[in-house]
C-alpha cells in the first residue's frame, strides 16, 4: 500500500474564503492570487473553488497558460509584469494584463509591435521599496505610457508593507492618493491584510481606503494575514489544505528515555510515543521543536524530539486510545472537524503559513475534496 500520508485541498474552503474577501470589500472586484502554483495548492486543484473570482493574478507566463487551458476567459494579471520583450507577444496572444513597475518595461512596450493595445497596471513604490516608481516619478511614467499606441487602459497600483501590523496603511495610502490625484484609471491597493483589516473593519479604520480591485492571497487559502494578532477563526476563514498522515508505530518509553536524533527530548515520566509517517522530506518544517501542536484522531497533542526526514514523533498521552493507524493532522482540518491552523505550526518553526504551503513536497499525494 502507499505510504500513509496525504494532502487534501478543500474546494468548499476556497469558496468560503473567497466569499469572505468579497464581503470585506463588497464594492470591489476580486483577484484570486494564484502565484507560486496557488501557494503550493496547485492551480488546477484550486481552480474550481476560485473560479468565482473576477480575475486571476499570478507571476509567470506558464502559470497564465495553465489558467487559460482550464477554460478561464476573464482577466489574468501578471503581478511582476514582463521580464523581456518577447513576453509581450504571449501577453497579446493570451490577452494578459500586466504590471509596469520600471522604465525598462515601458521601453519594451514602446518597441513592441502589436495590433491590440495592452491593459497595464502602473505600480507605485509608496514605501515598500521593492517594485514600482517612486511618487516623484509616477506621473512621468504615467505620461510616457499614456502616449504609447501599445497601451490601452491604465490602472493604478501599489502594495502595502504594514497592512498586517500596527503601522497600518494610512501613510502609504496618503502618498499614493497625493501622487495619483486626478489621474484616471481603476485602483488596486489591497492585499489580504488590507482587505480584511482596513476595508472589512469599522468605518473608522481607514475611511479613505478604496480599491476597485482587491488582491487576496494568503487569506483565500485559509491563513490569517495578521497572525498571531488574529487567527483564522477571527476572520472566519477555513483551511484550504490539510496535511494528514497515520501513526505507523508506537513506542512505550520509561522515565529518562530519549526520543529521536540527538536525544533532544527526554521523558520525565513513562509515556507512549506515536511515530508518524511525515517528515521534512514531505515539507514538514525540520525546525519545529518539541511542543509543536498536532492532532491525533482529532485530539490536540504535541510533537516530541527532532523532526526526521520521513518521520515525526508525537506524545500520545492526551490520546490514550490512539495506536497503529490512527489519523494524524499535521495542519488543517481533522475528520472530526477540529481545525489546527497552519499558522500555529509555522510559528513554532519561526516562519509563516505561506512557506509551509509552498514547501509541500512533490512526493506527497494530493487529493481534491
Amino acid at each position: 500500500m502507499p505510504r500513509p500520508i496525504q494532502a487534501t485541498i478543500h474546494t468548499d474552503a476556497l469558496r468560503h474564503n473567497m466569499a469572505r474577501a468579497r464581503a470585506a470589500a463588497p464594492d470591489a472586484r476580486v483577484w484570486a492570487v494564484v502565484k507560486a502554483n496557488a501557494y503550493g495548492h496547485g492551480i488546477e486543484r484550486v481552480f474550481e473553488g476560485l473560479r468565482g473570482a473576477d480575475g486571476f493574478a499570478l507571476l509567470d507566463l506558464q502559470e497564465a497558460e495553465r489558467v487559460r487551458a482550464l477554460g478561464w476567459r476573464g482577466p489574468i494579471l501578471l503581478l511582476e509584469g514582463v521580464f523581456e520583450l518577447r513576453d509581450l507577444e504571449l501577453c497579446s496572444r493570451l490577452d494578459l494584463w500586466h504590471t509596469v513597475h520600471c522604465d525598462e518595461q515601458i521601453d519594451m512596450l514602446a518597441s513592441h509591435k502589436t495590433n491590440v493595445p495592452h491593459r497595464v497596471f502602473l505600480k507605485m513604490n509608496s514605501g515598500m521599496n521593492r517594485l514600482g516608481f517612486t511618487p516623484e516619478r509616477y506621473r512621468s511614467a504615467w505620461t510616457r505610457l499614456n502616449v504609447l499606441p501599445q497601451v490601452d487602459e491604465m490602472s493604478l497600483m501599489t502594495h502595502f508593507s504594514d497592512a498586517d501590523g500596527p503601522a497600518g496603511v494610512a501613510a502609504q495610502m496618503q502618498v499614493f492618493q497625493a501622487a495619483t490625484q486626478d489621474l484616471p484609471g481603476e485602483r488596486t491597493v489591497c492585499n489580504s491584510a488590507a482587505t480584511l483589516r482596513h476595508m472589512g473593519g469599522s468605518a473608522s479604520d481607514s475611511p479613505t481606503l478604496a480599491s476597485d480591485w482587491v488582491r487576496p492571497g494568503i487569506a483565500v487559502y485559509g491563513s490569517a494575514p495578521d497572525f498571531p494578532e488574529n487567527s483564522i477563526s477571527h476572520w472566519d476563514l477555513q483551511p484550504a489544505m490539510t496535511l494528514s498522515a497515520k501513526i505507523i508505530a508506537v513506542q512505550a518509553i520509561s522515565t529518562g528515555a530519549s526520543v529521536g536524533y540527538g536525544s533532544s527530548f527526554v521523558a520525565d515520566q513513562a509515556m507512549r510515543i506515536g511515530v508518524v509517517a511525515c517528515g521534512y522530506a514531505d515539507g514538514y518544517p525540520r525546525l519545529c521543536p518539541t511542543g509543536t501542536p498536532v492532532l491525533v484522531d482529532g485530539v490536540r497533542t504535541r510533537t516530541v524530539g527532532r523532526v526526521s526526514m520521513d518521520m515525526i514523533t508525537v506524545d500520545l498521552t492526551p490520546a490514550p486510545q490512539a495506536g497503529m493507524g490512527s489519523d494524524v493532522t499535521l495542519w488543517g482540518r481533522a475528520a472530526s472537524g477540529v481545525v489546527l491552523p497552519i499558522d500555529e505550526v509555522a510559528r513554532t518553526a519561526g516562519t509563516v503559513g505561506y512557506e509551509l504551503m509552498c514547501a509541500l513536497a512533490q512526493r506527497v499525494p494530493v487529493v481534491v475534496a
